[in-house]
């Protein structure tokens, strides 16, 4: 009630465009410890609630128990913050960096004016942590002599590793690129999240007895069979990598790119600086047309300006939301409002303007005489309620515009895991094409083989991943042994 909500301090928009780094500045301890003791007893926290409220999931799905950790930060005990943090989230360096904050959201604070800075508290706790040399390897005493293959090493994967490793099982991740994080890594720019800090955390998991097998491709360069036969369960966490088309005239060409394809190329020259300009997807001096409005489609919009791009325009279907919550919207579900991301922010310090365009959708992609991409025609859409309920798109006539391009990004989100991985084990799908478990469990068709993250759930948040790796986690130890203490 004595002091407002102080965020970390952005670098300003023209300054940090000149580079790939992470661009918040922490703010000092006890500025911190300020901000922590904006959280009070408010009687029922929905920070750490983590259930569906009319459909929208309100506060954090790793139930992380916020009230209890800012109120160690408040009080100055770091290591203690810190070790109730962990109880709940392994990997709080990467929610405090890419996770909108749900627990925010649902901050009692904010019913009637601002939320607790529990992200960036988040954020303090860890890194203090990491810098104390508080957070070391934790070896397990004793093994279980059970032996769990984990494929994908992204949030999900990453998470089962960690608590199937603490709790005694000997772990082995099975990596096909040639780095660790799945979509940490080559799917959220390094300005979102430094590399650095992955390895960091890999590195740690490594010493605690976790081993990692880069560019193996299971069901392709490594055989399935192979795997089942070595180990006593296998977890699938290999994301949803199967990107969502546009299939509209003048798809086939060059010029045309899948925002995944486009964050990859640039995330490995920022790992690699001695790669020249002409191997990775430039849109330097290009008009550059987006598709998508979601996460995604704004790191193509603050990427494509790092790159140095004439022009941004990002293509939004929906409508623009509003300002503030609606009155059907009320707190504390999720807030269904406008946002300005910092992709966002860049364009109109760079442009001045604002690249999205709300309720407008492609209807053509606009080549020359010699098959180059000139630009997208649009079209703009009207929403209505259909008969049963449910809001029907209908193109309006004449509105027809054609924007300037010479490369356009596709970030209309992913249709599950790629098919060549259900095939190889030999287990059922869904109707979305994920792979297919019953209710809250993560069994799969397949004997000894689960499912955890984006490729049973569908495309969704790190934490939502690290959520899941838990959950699969349990239920495979239990699957082991019988029961299970994990938690």
């Amino acid at each position: 009630m004595e002091y407002g909500r102080i965020e970390n301090r952005a670098v300003e928009p023209m300054e940090r465009i000149k580079s790939y780094n992470e661009f918040h500045t922490p703010a000092d301890d006890d500025a911190r410890r300020e901000q922590a003791a904006r959280c009070m007893d408010c009687g029922v926290p929905f920070c750490q609630f983590g259930k569906p409220i009319c459909g929208m999931v309100s506060g954090c799905p790793l139930n992380n128990l916020c009230p209890d950790w800012n109120d160690l930060l408040y009080k100055g005990f770091w290591d203690e913050a810190s070790d109730r943090l962990t109880m709940t989230n392994p990997f709080p360096e990467f929610t405090s960096r890419v996770c909108p904050a749900l627990c925010e959201k649902a901050c009692t604070c904010g019913l009637n004016g601002d939320p607790v800075t529990v992200r960036d508290n988040e954020y303090a706790i860890i890194e203090k942590a990491f810098e104390t040399g508080h957070i070391k390897p934790r070896i397990p005493e004793k093994r279980s002599g059970k032996k769990i293959a984990v494929i994908g090493s992204g949030p999900a994967g990453l998470s089962a590793a960690h608590w199937l490793n603490r709790r005694g099982h000997s772990v082995t991740v099975y990596e096909k690129a040639d780095r660790p994080g799945g979509l940490l890594m080559y799917g959220i720019p390094n300005m979102k999240l430094e590399k650095k800090i992955i390895t960091r955390r890999v590195e740690l998991m490594k010493a605690e007895g976790v081993e990692f097998i880069f560019n193996s491709d299971v069901g392709r360069n490594v055989a399935p069979k192979k795997i089942l036969d070595s180990y006593d369960a296998v977890i699938l966490a290999c994301g949803s990598r199967n990107p969502r088309n546009i299939n509209a005239p003048g798809r086939d060409g060059d010029g045309i790119y899948y925002a995944v394809d486009y964050l990859t190329s640039t995330t490995r020259v920022v790992l690699a600086s001695d790669i020249s300009d002409t191997d990775y997807i430039s849109s330097k001096y290009k008009d550059v047309v987006i598709i998508g409005g979601g996460d995604t489609g704004n790191d193509c919009v603050g990427t494509s300006i790092r790159h140095g791009c004439k022009s941004v325009t990002q293509l939004e279907m929906m409508p623009k939301p509003p300002e503030t919550r609606a009155e059907n919207n009320p707190w504390p579900e999720w807030p269904k409002v406008s946002k300005t991301d910092y992709g966002q922010e860049e364009s109109i310090a760079v442009f001045g303007r604002d690249p999205r365009i709300y309720e407008t959708t492609v209807k053509s992609f606009v080549r020359d005489t010699d098959g180059k991409l000139t630009g997208v025609e649009t079209v703009k859409i009207d929403w209505q309620k259909g008969e049963d309920g449910r809001m029907k798109m209908n193109l309006i006539e004449g509105s027809e515009e054609v924007i300037p391009a010479q490369i356009v990004l596709i970030a209309a989100g992913f249709l599950g895991p790629e098919k060549y991985i259900s095939e190889a084990f030999g287990i059922e799908t869904d109707a979305r094409s994920n792979l297919k478990t019953e209710g809250s469990s993560h069994r799969t068709s397949g004997e000894k083989i689960f499912a955890a993250g984006d490729c049973r759930r569908g495309q969704s948040l790190v934490v939502w991943g690290l959520r899941e790796g838990r959950d699969t986690a349990e239920e495979v130890d239990r699957y082991l042994m019988g029961y299970s203490n994990m938690l």
